[in-house]
């Protein structure tokens, strides 16, 4: 599996036949999908086209979908569907989207029904063990290459990894500099399963027009930031000494007296990156796997430039040391109930 991914969450339909190809052209193999994005049959469209023209074999392509809550008991009926409108033979990663079972509402609507008292309809008949060994039903049809989990905290892995016949090869999990997990990373590391970082970014934009959360993309830490030098710092030193004494200084003149501000060097300035291609850098140093989305052509190239620059250890320790156990991810919002309480 490709160390970086592009995730389909939230793409329109008339924009990802463009987006998707120019992601091959750039590079980019690896496309992360689910059902409950809704866009699976405008993603094959762009698939079927990269393949048609010959920009690129499926073989050359790790494509990542993953079962709806709502589909925990029509798993094979959920998969098949989700390969027709993907207009793929077989799934490279099949995952189960979150450790929860909820009322069918249909196979492939992803719907998620809630109950008369508002809160997400929970299915109490349908195990995870159960839902799991529907998975590995799925790599002994030929269907997907490999099954994984995603959202599973340390216990439910563990749950998992006890009653699999089949190990789930990845578990896709929120992490980021705001909420690294490396308890639960370790574990899934020791246990050889692979972490897919989804939020890399800490959701940016999208997260916080829907749950109203910040991203670490502001963090002091990582940007730079300007200060004003007080006049009593600056007053009376000549420009070698400020030069001397401060690592990145800017000198403004305005009507005819001389200001100073001092720039504190963070670590995107330091590289010489974006903070964004910082924080991607920090994750694959993780050795977790990053799928940071974007709809802008440029955006898609820079979140992949990220491999031709290594943070030091003492950089890795800047950005472990911003960790605030921060879930900029809440779908309680929508449900009605925190799954993660």
């Amino acid at each position: 599996m490709p160390m970086i991914g592009l995730g389909v969450w939230r793409m329109e339909g008339k924009d990802i036949k463009n987006l998707l190809i120019n992601a091959i052209k750039i590079g980019y193999r690896h496309f992360d999908c689910a059902a409950d994005y809704r866009n699976e049959a405008e993603v094959g469209e762009a698939l079927a086209e990269a393949f048609q023209t010959g920009l690129v074999k499926r073989e050359d392509l790790f494509i990542t979908t993953k079962l709806w809550n709502s589909d925990h008991g029509h798993v094979l009926e959920a998969c098949k569907d989700s390969l027709k409108k993907l207009r793929l033979e077989y799934l490279d990663l099949y995952l189960v989207h979150f450790p929860v079972a909820t009322r069918h509402t249909g196979v492939g609507t992803t719907d998620s029904a809630l109950g008369e008292d508002g809160v997400l309809d929970i299915d109490t008949t349908i195990s995870l063990e159960t839902t799991w060994h529907g998975m590995e039903n799925l790599v002994s049809l030929g269907l997907v290459r490999s099954i994984g989990i995603s959202n599973y905290d340390v216990f439910l892995t563990r749950d998992c990894l006890a009653y699999s016949k089949v190990k789930p090869a990845v578990n896709q999990i929120e992490t980021h500099p705001y909420f690294q997990r490396e308890s639960l990373v370790k574990f899934c590391q020791k246990h050889g399963i692979c972490v897919t970082a989804h939020t890399p970014l800490g959701g940016a934009a999208a997260n916080a027009e829907w749950f109203g959360t910040v991203s670490c993309l502001e963090d002091p830490a990582l940007k730079v930031i300007p200060c004003a030098l007080t006049f009593s710092m600056f007053h009376g030193l000549s420009l070698f000494e400020v030069s001397q004494r401060f690592d990145s200084y800017l000198l403004v003149w305005c009507n005819g007296g001389c200001f100073c501000y001092l720039l504190h060097q963070g670590l995107a300035e330091k590289y010489k990156k974006t903070v964004a291609q910082v924080i991607l850098r920090w994750g694959i140093q993780r050795n977790t796997v990053v799928i940071p989305k974007s709809s802008k052509l440029e955006r898609l190239q820079e979140n992949f430039n990220v491999l031709d620059f290594e943070l030091t250890k003492e950089d890795m320790d800047v950005i472990k040391s911003l960790d605030r156990n921060y879930r900029t991810n809440q779908p309680a919002k929508f449900w009605g109930i925190d799954l993660y309480a």
